[in-house]
Protein backbone atom coordinates (compact mmCIF):
# COMPACT_ATOMS: atom_id res chain seq x y z
CA UNK A 1 0.00 0.00 0.00
CA UNK A 2 1.29 3.47 -0.87
CA UNK A 3 2.74 5.43 2.00
CA UNK A 4 1.90 9.14 2.39
CA UNK A 5 4.62 11.58 1.44
CA UNK A 6 6.83 12.43 4.37
CA UNK A 7 6.25 15.89 5.75
CA UNK A 8 9.86 17.05 5.59
CA UNK A 9 9.92 20.81 5.09
CA UNK A 10 13.03 22.83 4.36
CA UNK A 11 13.46 26.27 2.89
CA UNK A 12 13.70 26.48 -0.90
CA UNK A 13 16.97 28.43 -0.58
CA UNK A 14 18.55 25.80 1.67
CA UNK A 15 17.47 23.05 -0.71
CA UNK A 16 18.82 24.88 -3.73
CA UNK A 17 22.15 25.37 -1.97
CA UNK A 18 22.44 21.55 -1.92
CA UNK A 19 20.63 20.82 1.33
CA UNK A 20 23.66 20.10 3.51
CA UNK A 21 22.66 17.78 6.34
CA UNK A 22 19.39 16.67 4.67
CA UNK A 23 19.29 13.36 2.78
CA UNK A 24 18.18 14.66 -0.61
CA UNK A 25 17.80 12.14 -3.40
CA UNK A 26 20.25 12.73 -6.20
CA UNK A 27 21.51 11.27 -9.44
CA UNK A 28 24.86 9.55 -9.81
CA UNK A 29 27.89 11.62 -8.80
CA UNK A 30 28.49 12.63 -12.43
CA UNK A 31 24.90 13.85 -12.85
CA UNK A 32 24.18 16.07 -9.83
CA UNK A 33 20.46 16.76 -10.22
CA UNK A 34 18.55 17.25 -6.94
CA UNK A 35 14.82 16.54 -6.90
CA UNK A 36 12.13 17.57 -4.39
CA UNK A 37 8.32 17.83 -4.17
CA UNK A 38 6.29 20.79 -2.88
CA UNK A 39 2.95 18.98 -2.72
CA UNK A 40 1.93 20.04 -6.24
CA UNK A 41 5.08 20.25 -8.34
CA UNK A 42 8.30 18.35 -8.80
CA UNK A 43 11.31 20.64 -8.66
CA UNK A 44 14.85 20.03 -9.81
CA UNK A 45 18.06 21.82 -8.90
CA UNK A 46 21.59 21.45 -10.24
CA UNK A 47 23.93 23.30 -7.84
CA UNK A 48 26.97 22.42 -9.93
CA UNK A 49 25.50 23.66 -13.20
CA UNK A 50 26.96 27.05 -14.23
CA UNK A 51 25.73 28.24 -17.59
CA UNK A 52 26.58 31.97 -17.46
CA UNK A 53 30.02 31.24 -18.87
CA UNK A 54 31.79 31.16 -22.23
CA UNK A 55 29.97 32.63 -25.23
CA UNK A 56 26.71 33.40 -23.37
CA UNK A 57 28.66 35.45 -20.80
CA UNK A 58 30.62 37.22 -23.54
CA UNK A 59 27.37 38.20 -25.25
CA UNK A 60 25.88 39.50 -21.99
CA UNK A 61 28.93 41.62 -21.26
CA UNK A 62 28.67 43.02 -24.80
CA UNK A 63 25.21 44.37 -23.85
CA UNK A 64 23.32 41.57 -25.62
CA UNK A 65 20.27 39.80 -24.18
CA UNK A 66 20.70 36.03 -23.91
CA UNK A 67 17.72 33.67 -23.89
CA UNK A 68 17.84 30.10 -22.62
CA UNK A 69 15.23 27.41 -23.23
CA UNK A 70 14.63 25.02 -20.32
CA UNK A 71 12.52 21.93 -19.88
CA UNK A 72 11.87 19.27 -17.23
CA UNK A 73 10.56 15.92 -18.51
CA UNK A 74 9.09 13.06 -16.44
CA UNK A 75 9.47 9.44 -17.57
CA UNK A 76 7.76 6.30 -16.28
CA UNK A 77 10.77 4.13 -17.13
CA UNK A 78 14.48 4.75 -17.58
CA UNK A 79 14.12 7.76 -19.91
CA UNK A 80 12.10 5.91 -22.50
CA UNK A 81 8.38 6.58 -21.98
CA UNK A 82 7.37 10.21 -21.42
CA UNK A 83 4.81 10.72 -18.66
CA UNK A 84 4.71 14.51 -18.84
CA UNK A 85 6.61 17.22 -20.74
CA UNK A 86 5.38 20.81 -20.39
CA UNK A 87 5.90 23.63 -22.84
CA UNK A 88 9.49 24.84 -22.97
CA UNK A 89 10.15 27.65 -20.49
CA UNK A 90 12.26 30.67 -21.46
CA UNK A 91 14.87 32.31 -19.25
CA UNK A 92 15.85 35.82 -20.37
CA UNK A 93 19.14 37.23 -19.05
CA UNK A 94 20.67 40.70 -19.33
CA UNK A 95 23.70 42.40 -17.79
CA UNK A 96 24.08 45.88 -16.32
CA UNK A 97 27.53 47.09 -17.41
CA UNK A 98 27.64 49.89 -14.81
CA UNK A 99 26.46 47.84 -11.83
CA UNK A 100 28.14 44.63 -13.09
CA UNK A 101 25.02 42.70 -12.11
CA UNK A 102 22.63 40.35 -13.91
CA UNK A 103 18.87 40.49 -14.40
CA UNK A 104 16.72 37.49 -15.25
CA UNK A 105 13.09 37.04 -16.29
CA UNK A 106 11.38 33.65 -16.33
CA UNK A 107 8.60 33.64 -18.91
CA UNK A 108 5.45 32.06 -17.57
CA UNK A 109 2.10 32.79 -16.00
CA UNK A 110 2.90 35.18 -14.51
CA UNK A 111 6.46 36.14 -15.54
CA UNK A 112 8.93 36.30 -12.65
CA UNK A 113 11.88 38.71 -12.63
CA UNK A 114 14.80 39.60 -10.42
CA UNK A 115 17.66 42.08 -10.84
CA UNK A 116 21.02 43.15 -9.41
CA UNK A 117 22.22 39.56 -9.06
CA UNK A 118 25.63 37.96 -9.24
CA UNK A 119 26.05 35.24 -11.87
CA UNK A 120 25.53 32.45 -9.34
CA UNK A 121 22.49 34.21 -7.84
CA UNK A 122 20.95 34.66 -11.32
CA UNK A 123 21.50 30.97 -12.14
CA UNK A 124 20.03 29.91 -8.79
CA UNK A 125 16.95 32.11 -9.17
CA UNK A 126 16.24 30.98 -12.74
CA UNK A 127 16.59 27.26 -12.04
CA UNK A 128 14.70 27.57 -8.74
CA UNK A 129 11.65 28.89 -10.62
CA UNK A 130 11.38 25.78 -12.81
CA UNK A 131 8.96 22.98 -11.93
CA UNK A 132 6.70 20.35 -13.46
CA UNK A 133 3.27 19.31 -12.20
CA UNK A 134 2.99 15.96 -10.44
CA UNK A 135 -0.74 15.69 -11.28
CA UNK A 136 -1.68 12.09 -12.08
CA UNK A 137 1.51 10.60 -10.67
CA UNK A 138 0.81 8.04 -7.92
CA UNK A 139 2.88 8.51 -4.71
CA UNK A 140 4.44 5.04 -5.02
CA UNK A 141 5.00 5.01 -8.80
CA UNK A 142 8.67 5.12 -9.86
CA UNK A 143 9.62 7.93 -12.23
CA UNK A 144 12.71 9.43 -13.81
CA UNK A 145 13.55 13.10 -14.46
CA UNK A 146 15.50 14.81 -17.22
CA UNK A 147 16.42 18.50 -17.21
CA UNK A 148 17.49 20.24 -20.43
CA UNK A 149 18.86 23.75 -20.89
CA UNK A 150 20.11 25.38 -24.08
CA UNK A 151 20.96 28.80 -25.47
CA UNK A 152 18.42 30.15 -27.96
CA UNK A 153 19.86 31.84 -31.01
CA UNK A 154 18.27 34.82 -32.75
CA UNK A 155 17.34 32.49 -35.62
CA UNK A 156 15.56 30.09 -33.23
CA UNK A 157 13.63 32.98 -31.69
CA UNK A 158 12.52 34.40 -35.03
CA UNK A 159 11.36 30.99 -36.31
CA UNK A 160 9.39 30.26 -33.14
CA UNK A 161 7.56 33.61 -33.04
CA UNK A 162 4.79 34.31 -35.56
CA UNK A 163 2.21 37.01 -36.01
CA UNK A 164 0.21 35.71 -33.05
CA UNK A 165 3.14 35.26 -30.67
CA UNK A 166 5.26 32.28 -29.64
CA UNK A 167 4.46 29.07 -31.55
CA UNK A 168 4.52 25.94 -29.38
CA UNK A 169 5.09 23.81 -32.49
CA UNK A 170 7.97 26.04 -33.51
CA UNK A 171 9.55 25.76 -30.07
CA UNK A 172 9.39 21.95 -30.11
CA UNK A 173 10.86 21.72 -33.62
CA UNK A 174 13.69 24.10 -32.70
CA UNK A 175 14.38 22.16 -29.50
CA UNK A 176 14.53 18.75 -31.22
CA UNK A 177 16.71 20.00 -34.08
CA UNK A 178 19.14 22.00 -31.94
CA UNK A 179 22.77 20.83 -31.81
CA UNK A 180 25.30 21.88 -29.16
CA UNK A 181 28.17 24.16 -30.12
CA UNK A 182 30.30 26.99 -28.78
CA UNK A 183 27.60 29.57 -29.59
CA UNK A 184 24.62 27.49 -28.47
CA UNK A 185 25.71 25.12 -25.69
CA UNK A 186 23.29 22.50 -24.35
CA UNK A 187 23.21 21.07 -20.82
CA UNK A 188 21.35 17.90 -19.77
CA UNK A 189 20.96 16.33 -16.32
CA UNK A 190 19.19 13.02 -15.58
CA UNK A 191 18.14 11.35 -12.35
CA UNK A 192 15.99 8.52 -11.00
CA UNK A 193 14.21 6.41 -10.17
CA UNK A 194 12.23 8.38 -7.57
CA UNK A 195 8.84 8.11 -5.84
CA UNK A 196 6.81 11.08 -4.62
CA UNK A 197 6.38 9.28 -1.29
CA UNK A 198 10.16 9.35 -0.75
CA UNK A 199 11.01 12.85 -1.93
CA UNK A 200 11.94 15.63 0.50
CA UNK A 201 9.31 18.37 0.76
CA UNK A 202 9.90 22.03 -0.03
CA UNK A 203 7.38 24.80 0.76
CA UNK A 204 4.85 25.40 -2.06
CA UNK A 205 5.81 28.29 -4.31
CA UNK A 206 3.40 28.64 -7.24
CA UNK A 207 0.73 26.61 -8.98
CA UNK A 208 1.35 23.51 -11.05
CA UNK A 209 3.24 23.92 -14.30
CA UNK A 210 2.43 22.28 -17.53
Amino acid sequence: MAQPARDIRISRRSWLLAGLGIPLLRARADEPLLVSFDGDNIRGAAPGLHFLTGKPLERLKAADTVVFDSQITLFTDNHGTIFHRPVTERLIFSYDLWMEKFSVTVRGAPPRSKSLLTASQAEEFALGELAITALGLAPDRPFWVRFDLSVTSAKDLSSAVGDTGISVTGLLIDWLSRRPGADNPVWTRRAGPFRLADLPRTPPARGPRG
